[in-house]
């Protein structure tokens, strides 16, 4: 697709990848915190593992199957800690996922791993709130964590800081912020501009769009002009690769913004698909991922265990499972309570160290990398853990 890509500036619609695990956004839930089961850790602990088999949608089938198949083989990495999984269809649907959940605690679970989407996860939570079952939601979607919903997906706060704080230290931290005027643009600047107020950046101004290509090309001229007459060092996209940042990246330079003197900085990942990375705009970009060494080693182990790659958020489901197991190896009754859930520490996943907060956001150790020569090149390892970071 992006091969194809001409200087005819076609501009690429469809859903935004970094916001996949989102679906309609949702109201945030009113519950209160829950507290969690009491577990008998000496026996299979129940986990429900919710999944959008059954959609309509195409990609969901095989979404669900890489979900199962990583929580699988975390299962089978876990040393002297039983999980009984039982899985449960959503149908990529908000009403089924609240029936999938109510259904899950009935038959004994005592933590929810899923659903994937955030409609259907706000639903869910919301069913099984008052039965002080707690549930790791594969959704970013900030707005409906908390109470008794954690969000396991990378989000653009997580994202952000981490890109903000690298920038400041490099010097490049007077930052212009451009974004689509949509939720998911809306969402990137909010998340941006909170991070240049937390690591001492300045904001030099923000330059919204329409989502369209008209409203793309429009937009160049004018981060164009607001870059030099602020004298700002870096311009931060929320843009994706499957929605505006092909045509900004190509665009930005024709309009007279240099690479060579000011720092291109996104919101998403910029190496997926792979062929973004033949695109002369995003060369020296910089963008933040997951543990890379880590995450090559899942997509290794996965590949060999099931014969293809992962989907790209099913190692959140293993992540879910390693931070369960770790709890339930403790021993102790509460385990899967949200105080332990949220213990300072974190877990170690496949995409490497995180961390549940109290308003059931999370926080991920995040490398910061950059493309030369059309390959991803790490700039600022990701941490291995959270001591003396963000901590």
């Amino acid at each position: 697709m992006f091969a194809a890509f001409k200087p005819a500036r076609r501009f690429l619609k469809g859903a935004v990848l970094a916001l996949a695990a989102l679906g309609t956004a949702a109201c945030a839930p009113g519950i209160t915190t829950a507290t969690g089961p009491s577990i008998d850790t000496s026996k299979p602990v129940p986990v429900a593992l919710l999944v959008p088999s059954g959609s309509d949608r195409s990609g969901d089938a095989v979404l669900a199957q890489s979900l199962e198949n990583a929580a699988r083989l975390a299962i089978s990495d876990l040393d002297g800690v039983d999980i009984d999984l039982r899985v449960y269809s959503t149908q990529g649907n908000a009403g089924v996922a609240q029936q999938a959940a109510v259904k899950a605690v009935n038959d004994g679970a005592q933590i929810i791993l899923g659903p994937v989407f955030a409609e259907a996860a706000n639903a869910a939570g919301n069913a099984v709130a008052s039965r002080g079952i707690n549930m790791l939601s594969f959704s970013n979607n900030t707005t409906i964590a908390g109470g008794n919903v954690f969000v396991l997906g990378p989000t653009f706060e997580n994202t952000a800081d981490r890109l903000v704080g690298y920038a400041a230290r490099q010097g490049r931290d007077n930052i212009v912020v451009v974004h689509a005027e949509n939720v998911s643009g809306q969402l990137g600047r909010n998340a941006i501009q909170s991070a240049i107020s937390r690591n001492g950046a300045q904001l030099a101004g923000t330059v919204p769009y329409e989502f369209s290509q008209q409203g793309v090309i429009a937009a160049a001229s004018e981060v164009r002009d607001m870059t030099r007459q602020t004298n700002a060092n870096a311009v931060f996209l929320a843009a994706d690769t499957s929605g505006a940042l092909p045509l900004f990246s190509q665009m930005l330079p024709e309009a007279g913004i240099s690479p060579e003197t000011t720092q291109f900085i996104g919101l998403t990942r910029w190496d997926i698909p792979a062929q973004t990375l033949e695109l002369p705009g995003v060369q020296g970009g910089w963008f933040a991922l997951p543990d890379p060494e880590r995450n090559q080693q899942f997509q290794s182990r996965y590949a060999r265990s099931y014969g293809g790659l992962p989907h790209p958020i099913a190692g959140l489901a293993y992540d879910g499972i390693a931070a369960i197991g770790a709890l339930v190896k403790s021993g102790k009754r509460d385990a899967l309570s949200a105080s332990a859930l949220t213990q300072g520490a974190g877990f170690q996943g496949v995409n490497g160290v995180f961390r549940l907060r109290a308003d059931g956001t999370n926080e991920r150790g995040l490398a910061v990398a950059t493309i030369r020569d059309k390959k991803v090149v790490v700039l600022d390892p990701a941490p291995r853990s959270f001591r003396g970071f963000g901590s």
